[in-house]
């Protein structure tokens, strides 16, 4: 009898160490650093970091890494070979496989150092040598006081985008404004005795709004981030993975009135992310899965739109027609029929004076007048939507150009899929719209799921159908090589995507 209860208890034990072994095997650990990338010449208004974030259970191990520049290639001072030599160096000494290493650009249009890929894998191999077992913890934020969709609906069936490249259309015009998308995707990382290794955070918006000196600037996010790190841990790092910000500005960004400062929005921004990550209770969770599929997206051939807008262009410019007015006289006239519109050219008692005799010589010059006016207005709305017309058409030109020297009707593409935890995440290289983010994330099988564009690469912008029927006369359908069946096929395989997460 003693010895059947001494043997029940033996293999109580060794089931119990085994279940022990089990799960320290199964842990999810994680690690964390940050290396600065700012290039040293010129003045610094905040700094650009490369932030990495190592996750692993043990059978699988991901790389999730953050740059603060505008793109990984194509664009901007990060080159086409980046994303390749990056995954080849962690693969080779790190023993990461390249498809399980995530980049994505924060899309701050700051000026990053010439060693910025050295420095880069610094900061991945560091992150890798601060592995610690972790809890998981998810959740999301709230926040619609930094930005405004970007796009403008007009009373004639067009849109235009707000843009420093050109003017706006009369605001007599505008039928109104796209949705934004308020809600900061949050993912939170702590060591078993308390303590933030990491939080990433996702988010939609454009962060160029800049600083007053015009100093090299990671943005407004950049300046979210160090108020996170600021508020947690020591040693905590803060990721940003940048949301469907393809038709996003931060608020006020066309402000004439006030220095342009993206240290309050990203303030801002910061508090409202903190908000949402006390809110997130940590717990044991090994789950880690990485999806990346390549897939091939349809080019659009240009050739037909170029045409198109080209006659648009010369519409516009024989519109064009002479007037009595220039500049100095519009202005002129502009103060006085603004100020006093009843009584513009002279006092009233002259105005009451002619009347009493018969005569309306005053009244005559002002209808000369305003009809000046008002023809020398039309002109000037004509040339600002030239403006428009003329920008945006180099953008087609340029594309189409592209389109043709690469001797295929597609482009290859990374569509990644992660889950940490509940935490899901689908990254695209393109600039999303937000309506792409949106529908997404209504449509998923997972409560949370979040969207990173500018990821593993760039392809330029990526509309709707809605916005690509409106090529050539806004940015982000201009600014793009894809046809417009691309977004049935995109939407379609992430569906698919998120199903075998």
């Amino acid at each position: 009898m003693v010895s059947r209860i001494a043997l029940m208890v033996t293999m109580s034990s060794v089931v119990m160490l085994a279940s022990s072994a089990a799960a320290a095997a199964a842990e999810l650990r994680a690690g964390a650093a940050k290396v600065d990338i700012t290039h040293p010449d010129g003045p610094v208004s905040g700094p650009l970091f490369s932030k990495a974030l190592i996750i692993s259970n043990g059978d699988t191990t991901v790389a999730l890494v953050c740059l603060d520049v505008v793109s990984i290639g194509e664009i901007g001072y990060i080159k086409d070979d980046f994303l390749p030599k990056l995954r080849a160096r962690i693969e080779s000494e790190l023993h990461i496989p390249p498809q399980h290493v995530i980049v994505n650009a924060s899309h701050c249009h700051g000026i990053p150092c010439d060693d910025a890929l050295d420095r880069t894998f610094q900061a991945v191999k560091a992150a890798s040598e601060k592995l610690v077992p972790v809890r998981v913890g998810m959740g999301d934020s709230h926040e619609d006081r930094v930005s405004e969709n970007r796009r403008l609906k007009l009373k004639s069936g067009r849109e235009a985008d707000v843009r420093h490249a050109y003017s706006l259309p009369p605001d007599e015009e505008v039928a109104e404004a796209g949705p934004i998308d308020p809600q900061i995707g949050l993912l939170r990382l702590d060591a078993l005795d308390g303590r933030t290794v990491a939080v990433v955070y996702n988010f939609a918006v454009h962060p160029i709004q800049g600083m007053p000196d015009s100093g090299n600037t990671s943005d407004m996010t950049g300046f979210a981030s160090q108020v996170i790190e600021d508020n947690l841990d020591d040693g905590a790092i803060a990721v940003f993975f940048q949301g469907c910000g393809g038709d996003i500005n931060p608020l006020y960004y066309k402000d004439v009135s006030h220095p342009r400062s993206a240290e309050v929005l990203g303030n801002i921004l910061g508090l409202s992310t903190l908000k949402g990550l006390n809110a997130i209770k940590t717990t044991p969770d090994d789950r880690l899965v990485i999806l990346n599929d390549t897939i091939a997206l349809p080019r659009e051939d240009l050739a037909p739109k170029i045409v198109e807008i080209e006659a648009e262009q010369l519409r516009l410019a024989r519109s064009l027609g002479g007037t009595s007015l220039n500049l100095k006289t519009f202005l002129e006239l502009a103060g006085k029929y603004g100020e006093a519109p009843q009584f513009p050219s002279y006092y009233s008692h002259l105005y009451l004076h002619e009347q009493a005799l018969g005569r309306n010589d005053t009244s005559m010059l002002d209808t000369k007048n305003r009809a000046n006016m008002q023809a020398y207005i039309e002109n000037v709305n004509t040339m600002e939507e030239l403006t428009r017309v003329n920008t945006n058409l180099a953008l087609l030109k340029m594309h189409h150009a592209q389109n043709v020297a690469a001797a295929s009707r597609t482009i290859d593409v990374e569509v990644c899929g992660l889950r940490i935890g509940e935490f899901v995440l689908v990254t695209f290289p393109g600039e999303l719209t937000v309506r792409i983010g949106l529908g997404i994330k209504q449509r998923s099988p997972h409560p949370k799921t979040f969207v990173a564009g500018y990821t593993n690469g760039y392809i330029y912008y990526c509309p709707t159908v809605e916005q690509l029927a409106n090529r050539g006369h806004a940015q982000e359908d201009s600014d793009c090589i894809l046809a417009e069946e691309w977004q049935e096929q995109f939407e379609t395989h992430v569906e698919g995507l998120l199903k075998r997460l």
